[in-house]
């Protein structure tokens, strides 16, 4: 049962939405969520990362090549890259910001990297202690450097909908931020709100003023759940014609450095609400809700999912009526 209420995708377009046919999801858990957690063993990380691989997703970002010393939970991201059991079709990906982490993922033989700027300049110094202009400069290296090696580069903005240090965000500073990502050589640029604050109409007023400048087809979203509205700003997102959604099995992570900023979205969920509106991800969420099972209980910790919380019980009484 893919899903226990379905909608007509014709009904909303009826209504001057558009929303895509497809849509894929970029599975951030076992980067963005595992590193603001405890740290758990290499070996499970690996089983997660496998479980993953499993559920029809066909991108994962499994890892960070960035400092052990401001991130020890991403420490071994090299071994584990070594050690997974990669499937075809699904792309691995990692973090890599600079050429150190840049060589270390290419010598990990990852898929593709990430590079992350914001659109918070106080953000920027807290997060990787430099400018937004600094950052965009000693992005430009990577980027060339990854590109020549054949691996795509996909970009992240953070802050895009609110700052924990200086509130609003100007939705232009954005625009700025992705265009100058796009030019320097991104192939995708990723909006996150990554307090959690963001609303429906500002992610469509942001998502609009980006699009002016990057076009849509090369923007993502990444949402996290702080204040419960990520579901309801991704379906905005839809609206616009965003079809790549970025989200973490079992609601893992948060941000270390935005107190109180409550994991991302949950992949589950994610997917519960795709497939009640006929829109195709690919993914199977019997599979998904087992591998966040997974990992909650090595992580000693609640679902973040409510998906996986309610659906086994959910889909047996709807079952018993059929």
């Amino acid at each position: 049962m893919a899903s226990l209420i379905s909608t007509n995708v014709n009904q909303l377009s009826n209504k001057g939405y558009q929303l895509p046919e497809q849509v894929k999801i970029v599975e951030v858990g076992p980067r963005d969520g595992l590193q603001n957690e405890i740290e758990i063993s290499l070996s499970d990380k690996v089983s997660l990362v496998n479980m993953l691989s499993h559920t029809g997703l066909t991108m994962i970002e499994s890892g960070s090549f960035v400092s052990p010393k401001w991130v020890p939970q991403m420490a071994n991201s090299s071994e584990l890259f070594k050690r997974i059991k990669r499937i075809h079709g699904v792309t691995y990906s990692a973090l890599a910001p600079n050429l150190v982490g840049l060589n270390a993922a290419i010598a990990a033989n990852v898929d593709q990297i990430a590079i992350f700027g914001s659109a918070s300049e106080s953000f920027s110094r807290k997060n990787i202690n430099c400018s937004i202009t600094e950052s965009l400069h000693q992005f430009e290296p990577v980027v060339k450097q990854a590109l020549a090696a054949g691996l795509p580069v996909r970009g992240y903005i953070s802050c895009t909908l609110g700052c924990p240090y200086e509130g609003y965000i100007s939705i232009n500073k954005v625009a700025k931020v992705a265009q100058q990502l796009h030019d320097m050589g991104c192939y995708q640029i990723s909006l996150g709100d990554t307090v959690g604050v963001g609303t429906p109409e500002a992610a469509k007023a942001m998502i609009n003023a980006v699009s002016q400048h990057v076009p849509v087809e090369k923007l993502a979203v990444h949402f996290h759940d702080t204040y419960g509205q990520a579901l309801a700003n991704i379906y905005a997102a839809l609206q616009l014609g965003i079809s790549v959604i970025d989200s973490a099995v079992a609601g893992l992570g948060g941000c270390p450095y935005a107190q109180g900023a409550s994991g991302n979205v949950a992949t589950e969920d994610v997917v519960y609400m795709l497939n009640g509106l006929g829109i195709e991800s690919g993914v199977d969420l019997n599979e998904l809700i087992a591998a966040g099972n997974f990992i909650c209980q090595r992580l000693n910790r609640a679902n973040g999912s409510k998906v996986a919380l309610a659906y086994p019980t959910a889909q047996a009484r709807f079952q018993s009526k059929i």
